[in-house]
């Protein structure tokens, strides 16, 4: 069974955006490749089990398990040694990637506290779009009594788009809400 957003893109989203971006071949159309999820978890160097709780929580999030991080380089200042562990992430791809991008878009973001929309500075450049959650429980899937602790997170939305302005063109498209900048 196709996901409603994949058939959304499929049958909305690629005639408008060929339409309004002026491509001649659909298969120019930008698109959406992958979204990764990343914890940083501070705490991670003194309690293993407080990041493997956190990796659980992603795991219950997306439906997929998530992969610990570790360091690339010892950092004195942050007490850090190559190697240590210090966060966890999940990429997510094809259908689970729509399924998560439809909660996200429904009910992830409706439960944010004081929402106002997203911004539309967070753009790297090259057609991405990263944003940073406060806290994991704006998820409907983690219970409030079984976390350790409160932990924020960044989610990267990795589209195909060549410039920021197609990039955002698309995630408008599949629903993402967007503050409206109040340029003169």
């Amino acid at each position: 069974m196709e996901n409603r957003v994949l058939k959304f893109y499929r049958e909305k989203v690629v005639p408008d955006l060929a339409k309004r971006l002026n491509f001649k071949n659909a298969l120019r159309v930008p698109r959406l490749v992958k979204i990764v999820l990343n914890m940083g978890v501070q705490e991670a160097i003194k309690d293993f089990a407080l990041l493997e709780s956190h990796a659980q929580e992603l795991g219950l999030i997306t439906g997929q398990k998530a992969v610990i991080t570790r360091a690339k380089k010892s950092i004195a200042g942050f007490k850090l040694r190559e190697g240590d562990p210090i966060g966890c992430k999940v990429t997510l791809r094809g259908s689970k990637m729509y399924e998560f991008m439809d909660r996200f878009v429904s009910v992830v973001l409706p439960r944010i506290r004081d929402f106002k929309g997203l911004s539309p500075k967070s753009f790297d450049g090259r057609g991405n779009y990263n944003l940073g959650l406060q806290e994991q429980v704006v998820f409907p899937e983690i219970e409030l009594d079984k976390i350790k602790q409160i932990q924020g997170m960044d989610v990267t939305f990795v589209t195909s788009a060549k410039t920021n302005e197609e990039a955002k063109e698309l995630l408008t498209a599949l629903g993402m809400p967007f503050k409206i900048s109040s340029k003169v």
